[in-house]
């Protein structure tokens, strides 16, 4: 099998319910990677070795912030290393998806979703067989509250495996990559072909100096404070989609708003 030229690594996203079978999945897609692509290494970063290392005895809830930190970190490093990289996470909401669709858009690498569509029915089966199962009530909240991929273009998966379909694994993954290569043939394709003008100096300015006063108005207020931090790192991600929109001032400050709210869950208009 042939990479398309200059995308030499990849984020595949795996979505989907617990037991659902994402690690069983991730590991033997790895395996089928790495034996039918010539040099090329696979990375599965699992956010449950984090929180083995971070709280080994019990679930944490004060520490999940410091794994989704480090988990991240992980994505981001093997990527920067040249590793092609599976999340074996749940990663049920958009913004869990859209935390790593920024990761490989700052490093202009493609990223797949792969969402592992085994039935509700079938998850809470297969987790009563696994040696430590976690309650069903869990798995149940999390199908009420799974965000579906019907909201933004972007977050439409690449692919949809049911596992207690799957007969045969090797076709299924030739059938996979075949369709990650298809896809990201299409796209080095589309951005060598598109000439894009660089962004007048006023629009850069103009962006950085709106961003700049709705980020300080936002934080005049007390109760933003403790997302400070958040705050600041939204509006880098903001400024990087953005550099070359060349939006009108009223629609900037509008879709920066708008941005800050749905990443951070906060009303601020």
């Amino acid at each position: 099998m042939n990479i398309p030229v200059g995308k030499q690594n990849f984020l595949i996203c795996l979505v989907g319910l617990p037991a659902s079978g994402k690690s069983t999945l991730a590991f033997k897609l790895k395996e089928f990677i790495e034996q039918n692509v010539d040099k090329f290494k696979v990375k599965i970063i699992d956010p449950d070795k984090i929180r083995d290392e971070i709280a080994p005895d019990k679930f944490n809830p004060k520490k999940e912030q410091l794994v989704r930190k480090r988990y991240l970190e992980q994505i981001e490093k093997a990527l920067k290393e040249g590793y092609g990289v599976i999340s074996d996470d749940l990663n049920y909401y958009t913004s869990m998806r859209h935390d790593l669709k920024l990761i490989a858009d700052g490093l202009n690498l493609n990223f797949f979703i792969v969402h592992v569509s085994t039935p509700l029915e079938i998850c809470l089966e297969w987790n009563i067989q696994r040696g430590k199962p976690i309650p069903s009530s869990v798995i149940k909240k999390i199908h009420r509250k799974f965000d579906g991929f019907d909201k933004y273009r972007w977050d439409y998966p690449t692919a949809r495996i049911n596992l207690s379909e799957v007969k045969d694994f090797d076709a299924t993954f030739n059938n996979l990559l075949n369709t990650f290569f298809y896809q990201a043939e299409k796209v080095y394709k589309k951005k060598k072909e598109k000439k894009v003008s660089p962004s007048p100096p006023q629009y850069n300015e103009r962006l950085d100096t709106i961003t700049r006063k709705i980020v300080s108005e936002v934080l005049k207020k007390q109760e933003f404070h403790i997302k400070k931090k958040k705050i600041l790192a939204c509006r880098k991600d903001f400024i990087r989609l953005y550099l070359d929109k060349s939006l009108d001032e009223p629609l900037l400050a509008q879709t920066f708003k708008k941005y800050l709210e749905k990443n951070l869950n906060i009303k601020i208009s």
